[in-house]
């Protein structure tokens, strides 16, 4: 029987710090730290719920991070 994989591992990381930041430097900081991929979302935007270890999510409002999440 073959072995259950292990999945990568995230970057230890609190969403929540990228709250107030301006998109673009957000997005920067996030793949510094190490997500695999950022992802920048309008308010209201329909998204599919599947989880996606490395993802960053950005709600955007206004040029800035209005909300932050894994996944």
């Amino acid at each position: 029987m073959s072995p259950i994989p292990t999945p990568p591992a995230e970057p230890q990381d609190n969403p929540d710090a990228y709250v107030g930041l301006e998109a673009g430097r957000a997005e920067r900081l996030a793949r510094e730290r190490g997500w695999t991929a950022v992802r920048s979302l309008p308010p209201g935007t329909v998204v599919t719920m599947e989880y996606r270890v490395g993802r960053l999510n950005f709600e955007v409002r206004d040029g800035r991070v209005a909300r932050a999440w894994k996944g």
